[in-house]
């Protein structure tokens, strides 16, 4: 059981290294088009907020959005749902935060020199030196400010990940190879109470998305995780109907899994 996440600043080669990767040891490669493209069972209006908000930075007013919050809590289901899997790259999207602990999960953040990155997004994507400049700037900012608005932490912060890869140290065939290297060495090690923690913080997240994707339900507080024995649902709400609402859907997604509801009157 071997999990990749990568985390890349723009134009670094991370994309390269993650498609390499995934095709040499017939991983899947989970990207923005694959995560879309499941949004899709979700209802056309998700895979089309999805491509507005993905990666987007949120104003003040879409953070606490309902849809927002919705899509927020899709993603990290689509990736966990992956994970459990097993053999996949997960691109982007604070795939190390939610495989934070994970021992079977490598988690790598991709960087290069500023210079390296203006001239490779030249070349990539047929732009002028300024429009480059520009590119990476925005989209580094957006995807920090992405990441901070889902999980409260920073995108760029190394102590986030496993290891972090300067892509002008070393060459992308070298970063592959030892990279494989170590996805290998963690496949052998097969272990069943890691792959029990994976299968149930994705329950977990299955539950909240569909609290979440519920617009009948919106409760700022609400917070859905595994706590190590259970699925935990937490929250200040208003009313025993609300109450028994969030109660009876939380049981009905949480299936055979083990869950505890830990709402609470607004004293």
């Amino acid at each position: 059981m071997a999990i990749l996440t990568i985390s890349r600043e723009f134009g670094s080669g991370g994309r390269e290294i993650g498609q390499a990767i995934a095709r040499d040891l017939g991983y899947d490669y989970v990207d923005k088009s694959k995560i879309l493209n499941d949004l899709q069972s979700m209802g056309k209006n998700w895979e089309k907020w999805g491509e507005s908000m993905d990666e987007h930075c949120p104003t003040i007013w879409e953070k606490y959005d309902w849809s927002f919050r919705g899509f927020g809590a899709l993603i990290q289901s689509t990736l966990l749902n992956y994970a459990m899997k097993d053999r996949v790259v997960l691109m982007g999207r604070g795939a190390n935060f939610i495989l934070e602990g994970i021992s079977s999960a490598y988690r790598i953040h991709v960087v290069a020199p500023v210079a390296d990155c203006i001239a490779k997004i030249m070349v990539r994507d047929s732009v002028d030196r300024e429009t480059a400049i520009w590119l990476k700037e925005k989209t580094d900012r957006d995807r920090n400010c992405f990441t901070y608005s889902l999980y409260g932490k920073r995108w760029d912060n190394p102590e986030e990940y496993d290891d972090v890869i300067n892509t002008a140290e070393q060459s992308i065939d070298d970063i592959v190879a030892g990279t494989k290297e170590i996805l290998h060495q963690m496949d052998q090690q097969q272990n069943e109470s890691v792959r029990k923690e994976v299968k149930m913080r994705a329950a977990a997240a299955k539950v909240k998305a569909g609290l979440l994707t519920d617009q009948s339900i919106f409760i700022p507080t609400l917070e859905i995780f595994y706590d190590g024995s259970s699925i935990v649902v937490k929250g200040i709400i208003h009313n025993p109907k609300e109450q028994k609402k969030i109660e009876t859907k939380a049981v009905s997604l949480a299936g055979n899994y083990p869950l505890r509801c830990d709402l609470h009157y607004r004293g």
